[in-house]
Parts: C-alpha cells; sequence; structure tokens
C-alpha cells in the first residue's frame, strides 16, 4: 500500500456496491477518497474538500455524468474527471472527452485500469509543475540547437523545453507537422532524453509505406505458417522495441483494424502474433507521428476518435520552415558543414543575395528541401562560396513569382514553388517515383496525387 499519494479522489455512483468498491480499492492504494451518491451530492462535496479527480458514472437519475462534468469543468476546470460508461456507450464517452473529460472506463470495471488512468492524470500534473519550473530556469537562454535539431527561434525553444520536461514519463507523444519538418528528430531527442528507455531500442516504422498485411506482421509479428510466405516465425517491432521507444511515422494511414490492434496496445499494453493466439506484453513508449489532420478524418470516418485521444496526451506541433524563417541562415551552415564533412570540399559559406532569397522563399519541401539544396551546392561549388550559379532554378522562379504576385491569386502564388520542387526531385531521381517520394519525404501515394492536381507527366520515353 502507497502511503504518499497526493491525490484527493471523489468516486460518484448511483449504486453503493460499485460506490463502495472503487472507494475501497483506492484506499487501498494510498489516496484520499470520499464518495457521493448523486451527482448534486458530489458538488457539495467538491466545494466542501480539495478533491482533484472525480470518477462518476455517466447514467445516473437527476443529474447525470455528462452534466455533472460540465458542472465540474465550469466552476473547477483543472479538476480531473473519469467517466464511467457501459461498454454500448463509448460514443458518449468520447463526446465527454471533448467536454474536458480526462479518460473513461468501460463496465464490467477492471481495477488496474482505473489504477493505470489515475497514475496518468498524476504524471500529467507533475508534467505541468515540471514545465512551469523548467521554463523558470531556461528563461532568458536561448538555444541554438538539441539534439541533433538547429534553430533558436521561439517555436523551437518551446518544443525543447517540451522534451526535456516529457522524456522521463511513459506519457504517449503525438508529434504533428508537415513533410519534411523532422518529426523524426524529435521522436529520437525524446528517446534519447529518457533516463531509463534511452538504453534500450528505438525503433521507427515509415506505416505509409507499406500495404496492411505487411504492415500489420512487421508491428506485430507472425508465426510460421500465418500467411503465404511466412516461412519462419518472426518478431515484431513492438516486440523489439519492449522497454524501449517505437516511433510511428504516417500513423494516419493506418487502417480501420490496424487502427483497433493499436488502441488495444496503448489501452492493455498486449497483442497477439498474427496468426498466433498467446498474448504478449509490452512496455514499450509509442510515439506516433502524422503530417494530417486527424481531426479531420475524424469527421470523414478514417480515424478512430478514441485513439486519437489516447494518442494525443502529448502534442508536440512542429511549424513549417516558412514559419521560423529566422532558423534559415544557422540551417544553412549546419548543411554547409555536413555536405563539406562528407564531400571533402571546403565551401567556406554562402552568399548574402543567396541568403535572402531563401528567407523569400517559401519552402514547401521545408527542412528537407533546404537541406537537398545545400547538398546541390556544395557538390556544384566545390570551393568558395555558394553563389546564384549553384542554386536549383526553380528558387529563382519564386523570386518572379513574388514581383508578379499582385496578378496572380494566393492559390497560385502558394501553389508555384511546390510544383517546381517536385518536378526538380523527379528530374533529380530520373523520375523513378519511388526514390522521389522519399526525397521530398511523402509516401507514393502523396506524391502521386500531386503529380495529378498539378498534371505533371512523365516525360516520353
Amino acid at each position: 500500500m502507497s502511503t504518499n499519494n497526493p491525490e484527493h479522489i471523489l468516486v460518484v455512483d448511483d449504486e453503493p456496491l460499485i460506490r463502495k468498491s472503487l472507494h475501497e480499492i483506492l484506499r487501498l492504494e494510498g489516496y484520499k477518497v470520499i464518495s457521493a451518491s448523486s451527482a448534486t451530492e458530489a458538488l457539495q462535496k467538491i466545494k466542501e474538500n480539495n478533491v482533484n479527480i472525480v470518477i462518476t458514472d455517466v447514467k445516473m437519475p437527476g443529474m447525470d455524468g455528462i452534466e455533472l462534468l460540465k458542472a465540474i469543468k465550469k466552476d473547477k476546470p483543472k479538476v480531473s474527471v473519469i467517466l464511467i460508461t457501459g461498454h454500448g456507450n463509448i460514443e458518449t464517452a468520447v463526446e465527454a472527452m471533448k467536454l474536458g473529460a480526462f479518460d473513461y472506463v468501460t463496465k464490467p470495471l477492471v481495477d488496474n485500469e482505473i489504477k493505470i488512468i489515475i497514475q496518468k492524470i498524476s504524471e500529467q500534473r507533475k508534467l505541468i509543475e515540471e514545465n512551469i519550473l523548467l521554463k523558470e530556469e531556461l528563461a532568458g537562454i536561448k538555444r541554438n540547437s538539441y539534439c541533433s535539431m538547429i534553430g533558436g527561434s521561439l517555436p523551437m525553444q518551446k518544443i525543447y523545453t517540451m522534451i526535456e520536461t516529457i522524456a522521463g514519463t511513459k506519457a504517449t507523444v503525438l508529434i504533428t507537422g508537415e513533410s519534411g519538418t523532422g518529426k523524426r528528430l524529435i521522436a529520437l531527442a525524446v528517446h534519447q532524453n529518457d533516463p531509463i528507455r534511452k538504453n534500450n531500442r528505438f525503433v521507427e516504422i515509415s506505416c505509409g509505406a507499406l500495404p496492411e498485411n505487411l504492415l500489420e506482421s512487421e508491428l506485430f509479428g507472425h508465426i510460421k505458417g500465418s500467411f503465404t510466405g511466412a516461412i519462419k516465425d518472426r518478431k515484431g517491432r513492438f516486440e523489439l522495441a519492449d522497454k524501449g521507444t517505437i516511433f510511428l511515422d504516417e500513423i494516419d494511414t493506418f487502417t480501420t483494424p490496424l487502427q483497433v490492434k493499436l488502441l488495444r496496445v496503448l489501452q492493455e499494453g498486449e497483442f497477439e502474433n498474427v496468426g498466433d493466439a498467446k498474448t504478449i506484453k509490452t512496455d514499450t513508449r509509442i510515439i506516433a507521428a502524422t503530417n494530417q489532420n486527424l481531426e479531420t478524418l475524424i469527421k470523414t470516418g478514417k480515424f478512430r476518435e478514441d485513439l486519437y485521444y489516447r494518442l494525443n496526451v502529448i502534442p508536440i506541433h512542429i511549424p513549417p520552415l516558412r514559419e521560423r524563417k529566422e532558423d534559415i541562415p544557422a540551417l544553412t551552415n549546419y548543411f554547409i558543414d555536413k555536405f563539406n564533412l562528407r564531400n571533402n570540399t571546403h565551401i567556406s559559406g554562402i552568399s548574402k543575395d543567396i541568403l535572402d532569397l531563401f528567407s523569400n522563399y517559401n519552402w514547401p519541401g521545408n527542412i528537407r528541401e533546404l537541406e537537398n539544396t545545400i547538398e546541390h551546392a556544395v557538390i556544384i561549388a566545390k570551393s568558395d562560396k555558394i553563389t546564384r550559379a549553384h542554386i536549383p532554378a526553380h528558387l529563382f522562379r519564386s523570386e518572379k513569382t513574388i514581383v508578379e504576385g499582385s496578378a496572380k491569386s494566393l492559390k497560385d502564388i502558394i501553389s508555384e514553388p511546390e510544383k517546381q520542387t517536385i518536378i526538380t526531385a523527379l528530374n533529380n531521381a530520373a523520375w523513378n517515383k519511388k526514390r522521389t517520394a522519399e526525397v521530398l519525404g511523402i509516401n507514393r501515394c502523396t506524391l502521386y496525387n500531386k503529380m495529378k492536381k498539378y498534371n505533371i507527366k512523365s516525360p516520353p520515353r
């Protein structure tokens, strides 16, 4: 029994048996627990006591759990609320999470599930407190780089601080941002700053690069004979990442069946190999990333709302390069040094007019496009400074676009650099679509859609 749990919990349920059972379970865990048989009684006890967690049934006579949630969030927004719902009322519970509920559990209640959620609440509260302290400590301290990430802009400072705050916890992280912004570097930084998990594996998988059947096998493993071509047992990425970190890039490409399996891993920490009935336990930190708007995908039925809330415990958004252009000089110098070393060249820097050009360009391919541009320039220039003669032509077209902007729509102005970037990448890859998609940091399906959008056609052979 723990004796140092700071949480003060209120259990609300009109069924005496459930109320007393939860009260006793949580009391034995060392929590201070009080109970109420109705929402009205609960609101009164919240006024009289320093409650910071409420566990309430949804269905109760009079004021129900949803109305109680609204009342709590109006008067005591910092109180965390856990909903208890029947198995057939998941939609109600998810709707409650939109209103501010921390999480939900379904009947019949499982003791460990309640305990885990309360631990998450405690962790999150601790994170918030540590984040405030860390921000105070770092006030006035500007870092121009952190764990292979380059940039001294305010958005990057916030990301560095967030990574330091959350790294040592078990919290799931959802990284969002356009292709080429550096989502993998953030995931790796979280892993490397985790004092325990950094000694174990960092396993990554680009989910959009594999068809559903292969992705399922890659993630969860399979046994011999489970499908055509399964000639031997194989461990999946979750099994390999046990006690470490798994990075799921392009999480938006998960099919509905795979979303269900991932949800189970997040909730219960278990799964089965493809073709096997044996349950495998895993203690893996999950970091997911996407360049899509998951809330839009939820509305179109392509992404599960409950999975989104499980993944989005700690959201980290990386702004596109066009929104942090003050980082371009530092990134440019970093890439010059990198490619000098790789190619045994001695480029001393870059001319001011090219830096001005870089600052006026919108970088639709983000940092990856800047990196490719510098690599191209270093190889072409070979020595001395990088000048206009060493820069791909499509960047100069952006100058013309700015001059002629008054005669074009905003849509055309924004689209033109992206179109030219795709054409340049296709030419450099000899129109190999797979290689082009890899360079641009998008999957082939996205590349095909953009080629169709801009009417880009392969040259005749």
